[in-house]
């Protein structure tokens, strides 16, 4: 009998110590995307996901969640378990540029970086039979047809170039609100809009297809990726920039094992050359290996803050 009673207890405990050892991930992980689907961060999303499970054992699914400049779905992300199972993919919009909305959770404080993904060149596109091909003609239009530009607003990107471009040229634009940058090109491509900023991921395919038209990217120099379309300085605008970028991040108090399991997957996948091919295609400049640490990441953005903080609350500009 008393054979019996330990034949079980090892049983027992034996059953238990594989359980105890797993290490993660040991289910799914949700990638929470801050944009409806069909926008840039949603193919990079999903591009990124697919090439991380096969290193992750796990699968890694996409939750798309709209709204507020992305601002709803981060803060779900800063309220999940800190255990490595939710994180999102981040970018200008929603981890620097959100300052604009009432936030109920900090920036700086409540997340933990991953590591940087890529690096985005912004599009100012417009609607095919918009009469202006560049900057220039489109102020020079604008000053003769006051109040006529409907101007696409879906994120803090858009929010705080049009505010910038109005300050720089004296004209003003009509602000129409979207969820995001897929539901916003539908309406570009058909004619209910007439501008919209995005990053080229989105706007490539339909600029190479001849259903929109590229007036500027609003880089300092020309995109190795997307390098027949001018600058906002060549096009017309002298100092209209806005960043882009992609970057993964976590729940803060997510245990450091844990991101550099992610980070290691992240890191894989941008090495294929596949992923990298596809990047290209999309206009996104992956990021430097550097860069793409969780304290690159973290310097990265720390960098940014620095930079556009300032502007954006010396000019005032707030959700429109």
């Amino acid at each position: 009998m008393i054979r019996l009673t330990v034949a079980v207890a090892l049983t027992v405990f034996t059953g238990v110590v594989p359980v105890q050892a797993q290490t993660y991930p040991t289910r799914q992980i949700t990638l929470i995307v801050p944009f409806p689907p069909g926008g840039s961060t949603d193919v990079a999303a999903r591009i990124m996901a697919e090439h991380m499970r096969t290193r992750l054992g796990q699968p890694v699914v996409i939750e798309n969640v709209g709204g507020a400049g992305g601002s709803i779905a981060v803060g779900r992300l800063s309220r999940a378990a800190p255990d490595g199972y939710t994180i999102d993919i981040g970018q200008w919009d929603t981890h620097v540029g959100s300052i604009i909305y009432k936030l109920d959770y900090d920036l700086q404080k409540d997340f933990e970086p991953i590591g940087l993904i890529s690096n985005n060149p912004q599009l100012m596109v417009a609607k095919k039979d918009l009469p202006a091909g560049s900057l220039k003609e489109l102020i020079a239009w604008m000053k003769t047809n006051p109040d006529k530009i409907n101007y696409v607003n879906q994120n803090a990107a858009a929010n705080v170039t049009g505010v910038m471009f109005e300050k720089l040229t004296g004209q003003k634009f009509r602000y129409i609100p979207y969820r995001g940058a897929g539901p916003a090109m539908t309406d570009l491509v058909s004619g209910q809009v007439d501008l919209l900023v995005v990053q080229g991921a989105v706007a490539l395919p339909q600029i190479r297809g001849g259903k929109i038209k590229a007036i500027a990217n609003l880089s300092p120099q020309r995109s190795a990726s997307m390098s027949d379309i001018p600058t906002s300085d060549e096009s017309g605008v002298p100092g209209l920039y806005m960043s882009g970028w992609f970057g993964f991040f976590a729940p803060k108090g997510t245990p450091k094992d844990v991101i550099a399991t992610l980070n290691s997957a992240m890191v894989q996948a941008l090495a294929e050359p596949a992923v990298r091919s596809r990047f290209t295609e999309l206009g996104l400049d992956v990021a430097s290996r550097e860069q793409q640490t969780p304290e690159g990441l973290a310097a990265f953005q720390k960098a940014e803050i620095e930079k556009w903080w300032p502007i954006i609350k010396e000019a005032g500009i707030q959700a429109q």
